[in-house]
């Protein structure tokens, strides 16, 4: 089987440009929140990342900043992601395409709700079956809840160990803030994304007291 040459920088722009509208559309990305990266290459690790404070919804060619292993990047006037860390310890770990970052009511309600837990299940939902891997709705998806730390190397150790002892998580949440998760490829990355999303709408719709 011949090699598959790894997708151009411009496409890689473009197709993260159009994911930042979706998900700005969806409420998942307001104001400046979240980001989104995909790997160029491995060795050397590589990543193409959206820089600090962009409003997602409004992405151009220019918000994006390739970065190095240790958050390293050539770009001169513009920071990356203030968690570049944890996209790297997540590609590291997970051997990860793409990883995306969201932001939304609902995650972050479920975040706070469940920190004390450490994490919550989801199971009986035909939609599980999004993920990847699943086959049935009887699956019980477990996703662990890191508490937020503004030290980004510290908390990228955390994950890092999170994520070597739970091999079968598809997504992390961190307390307070939103969801982190990943795929081979973006595609992969941006379907967890629609699962979780509308998984966390569901479960904290139901856990709410109706009239």
């Amino acid at each position: 089987m011949a090699k598959r040459s790894p997708p151009s920088r411009t496409s890689v722009r473009r197709k993260l440009i159009a994911l930042g509208r979706r998900f700005y559309g969806r409420d998942w990305v307001l104001g400046t929140s979240g980001n989104f990266s995909v790997v160029l290459s491995r060795k050397p690790m590589r990543l193409l990342l959206t820089a600090s404070a962009v409003h997602k919804g409004r992405l151009r060619s220019s918000d994006f900043l390739e970065v190095a292993e240790g958050g390293k990047t050539t770009a001169r006037g513009r920071k990356p992601s203030a968690e570049t860390a944890l996209h790297l310890a997540i590609a590291r770990t997970r051997g990860a395409g793409a990883v995306l970052h969201t932001h939304s009511v609902w995650s972050t309600i479920l975040s706070a709700q469940h920190a004390a837990a450490g994490g919550l299940t989801i199971h009986g939902y035909e939609m599980l079956k999004g993920l990847g891997g699943v086959s049935t709705h009887e699956h019980h998806e477990r996703i662990p809840i890191v508490e937020n730390d503004q030290d980004m190397t510290r908390l990228a150790g955390v994950v890092t160990d999170l994520l070597m002892r739970t091999p079968d998580a598809h997504a992390f949440l961190l307390a307070g803030h939103g969801l982190y998760t990943w795929g081979a490829t973006l595609a992969d990355a941006e379907r967890h994304v629609e699962i979780l999303e509308f998984l966390f709408e569901t479960v904290a719709r139901r856990s709410q007291p109706w009239p």
